[in-house]
Order: C-alpha cells, then structure tokens, then sequence
C-alpha cells in the first residue's frame, strides 16, 4: 500500500471513529431527557391544590419527600412549612431520596438543601423551584 492509501484509509477510520462517538453521545444525551425521566412530560410544580396528607407526616427539623406528587416539604420549625418541587433542575429526573436534609437525584448524583432548594453538588446548577404550601385543618395542601 502507498503512503496515500494508508494516509487516505486513516482518515476514513478517524472519520467512522467519530461518527460513532457522535452516535453514542447522542444515545447518552437522550437518557437526560426530561420527557422520560420526569413523569412523562408533568410539569415540575403542581398546577392545582394538592393535598399532601396530614402535617404529622413532616418531622419538625427534617423533610419528606412526596415522590408520586413530585413535591419536598420541610419543617424548619412547628408549624412552619417549605416545599419544593422535587423534580431535578438537571435532567427533570425526581428525587429519589433524602439522606441528612438533603434531596438525592438518582440520575446524575445532584443534591439539594431541602431548607432552602439551593444545589449542594452539581451537575444540577438551578436550585429546586419553590411550590406554595400551607397547613389547613391538619392537612398539607402543595401548589
């Protein structure tokens, strides 16, 4: 073989090479989409009142994750209440856990301050959105 058939055939591998890195990052790209890991394209934050259950359920000092509803809700103090959507800012994947006051992403390993929704560890760079919630006769109503 040439020197110009090898050079040629060279730039024909490196190009099949980077058409298949290009075909596996856009593979891996899809699994962060927020229309598969979010609940099938739901909205981050709950369009109309919903109820929680009773306030009992959130400890004084400590949170609870209400994963079916996509909503965080912690007590900082008696009858004081946040809540938080608890669907990552990342990808749209929703936590999944929470370990010493702060919000787990299963995904991509972001965490988050459930007092505040600000991001403790990254990929995620947008802190949680706050949702509206209130107590009302022993009840926790979100959004």
């Amino acid at each position: 073989m040439s020197a110009s058939q090898s050079a040629a055939r060279r730039t024909v591998l490196k190009g099949a090479a980077a058409l298949a890195g290009a075909v596996g990052a856009g593979a891996a790209l899809s699994a962060c989409s927020t229309e598969t890991n979010s609940g099938y394209g739901s909205p981050a934050v709950p369009q109309e009142p919903v109820d929680l259950g009773a306030v009992s359920a959130v400890p004084v000092g400590g949170a609870k994750l209400f994963r079916e509803r996509k909503v965080v809700v912690s007590c900082p103090a008696e009858g004081q209440y946040k809540a938080f959507s608890a669907q990552c800012t990342h990808a749209g994947c929703v936590l999944d856990k929470i370990v010493e006051g702060e919000g787990n992403c299963p995904c991509h390993g972001s965490r988050f301050d459930l007092a505040t929704g600000k991001v403790l560890r990254g990929p995620a760079t947008e802190p949680l959105p706050a949702v509206p919630v209130k107590a009302e006769n022993g009840k926790l109503i979100a959004g």
